[in-house]
């Protein structure tokens, strides 16, 4: 077959392969489970014979070699979404960051980034010649259309998808072939305080929504929850493994959905082997570019779109913080805003936001007066609907400011109530609630809340100082 011979001639080890890499160019990576880790590895071995080569490169599963000290003047890291291996180089400003809504990085990184190179990991060739991005189409397999430079990992633990996933050999400039393990983001313990949220949110969901779900201890709850819906959709720039049973159940069957209807649609999958395996050869799943799958205009195509995104912050007045803590870039906006405003624009749509009412261990409340100091609003006020916690759910469209705090307050961890009411009557200069509203919030008035509340408010301002002198 003609195809073979293609295939043959692109054939090459990964050393002759990143010889094609200049000093000087911008090298754009497949990212999460489809990041191709054995060209990296190459790479890394190999860096003195390079200088000044910017990495671009979202959430990474493993390291960041990137930004180890060795590699100053060799290789740096132009980051799309910080993770615990680089948030620091990132604050101390030896990695870059750069922010973006989802479904608009690929058209960033074409138009603004410009990369010469990119790197992605792909199966093995069909009996047509066509290879599969797999697990992760997202940003990655747009920049195959522009780029000088394509060079392929060929795995064969990488799953075959449907959808838009595939790209003929021709398309590329070298392959490796370099079997390894995929990364795998197995699901965790779901802790009885996510459980709460996970019931909460299910209580917002009806036979027939289309959820947007991501990974993670709440989004496996929610799942969990999920049992005894009907006609359930997935549009969702990823999952994890959690979906898998309700999709092999039939709860999750997509056919309530208007586009796409009787198929999952993803941007990528992030999940262990038993998700790995559900997607390989499954025609009832189809991977999609991020740019189609995050478009607020094509999510609201889908009528009752349910999203569910998490986050880090939300002040009396609803902004959101997700991802950022103070002057300290955390993780990235990633697509929560993009499928708010999809599931605000889709007929009978909702958007959730779901967090534990407490951080560092029940030391500090995520419901605040003012969000800290130096962070970035990720999700408007405008934009928020329903907040959610494990006391409840705060429905905040269409309400006052005042309406706004008082539903905040309600889903408030109890000992951090007080507080919030004592900020609320310095705002609006009046009582929130009335003596019977009080008993029913159980307000943990305690000296050790009190104290506990102090002690968060000292940390706060602890937190903008030191912000401030490293800026």
């Amino acid at each position: 077959m003609a195809w073979q011979n293609d295939y043959e001639e692109r054939l090459v080890d990964v050393e002759t392969a990143i010889k094609s890499i200049k000093d000087g160019d911008k090298v754009v990576i497949g990212f999460g489970c489809g990041e191709p880790f054995g060209i990296v590895k190459a790479l890394v071995e190999h860096y003195q014979d390079y200088k000044d080569v910017e990495i671009v490169n979202m959430l990474t599963l493993g390291d960041s070699p990137w930004c180890e000290p060795e590699m100053k003047g060799h290789f740096t890291l132009n980051c799309l979404f910080a993770s615990q291996s680089n948030r620091q180089h990132i604050s101390n400003g030896t990695s870059e960051f750069t922010t973006s809504h989802f479904y608009e990085i690929p058209e960033i990184i074409k138009s603004y980034i410009c990369p010469r190179v990119s790197l992605v990991m792909v199966s093995p060739p069909d009996e047509h010649g066509y290879v599969s991005f797999g697990t992760t189409v997202d940003y990655i397999k747009g920049t195959t259309d522009y780029c000088e430079v394509i060079i392929a990992q060929v795995n064969k633990n990488m799953p075959r998808t449907f959808g838009n996933s595939i790209k003929h050999v021709r398309d590329f400039t070298y392959f490796v072939e370099i079997d390894e393990p995929l990364p795998e983001v197995k699901s965790v313990e779901v802790t009885e305080t996510e459980m709460k949220i996970g019931k909460n949110c299910a209580s917002l969901i009806k036979d027939g929504d289309c959820l947007q779900l991501g990974i993670g201890g709440i989004p496996n709850a929610v799942c969990a929850q999920l049992w005894d819906k009907k006609n359930l959709g997935i549009h969702s720039e990823l999952v994890g493994d959690g979906v898998v049973d309700l999709l092999e159940a039939g709860v999750i069957n997509n056919k309530a959905k208007q586009t796409h209807r009787g198929r999952t649609v993803l941007g990528a999958a992030f999940g262990s082997k038993k998700l790995t395996d559900y997607i390989n050869n499954n025609p009832a799943v189809e991977l999609h570019p991020i740019d189609y799958v995050n478009n607020p205009i094509e999510i609201a195509k889908n009528d009752n779109m349910v999203s569910i995104n998490s986050c880090l912050q939300v002040d009396l007045l609803g902004q959101v913080v997700s991802d950022t803590v103070g002057l300290n870039q955390y993780s990235a906006v990633g697509g929560q805003v993009d499928f708010v405003r999809g599931a605000t624009m889709s007929k009978g749509g909702r958007s959730i936001i779901a967090m534990p009412s407490t951080a560092k261990r029940g030391l500090i409340s995520r419901i605040v007066p003012l969000i800290t100091e130096g962070s970035a609003v990720t999700t408007p006020r405008n934009d928020v609907n329903y907040v959610v916690t494990e006391y409840g759910i705060a429905q905040l469209k269409g309400r006052t400011l005042k309406e706004r705090a008082k539903a905040l307050i309600r889903v408030s961890h109890p000992k951090f109530r007080a507080h919030l009411i004592h900020e609320f009557k310095k705002r609006f200069n009046e009582e929130p609630f009335s003596k019977e509203e009080l008993k029913e919030l159980v307000i943990d008035d305690s000296l050790e809340a009190i104290h506990e509340a102090r002690e968060n408010i000292k940390d706060n301002v602890k937190q903008r100082i030191s912000s401030h002198r490293s800026e």
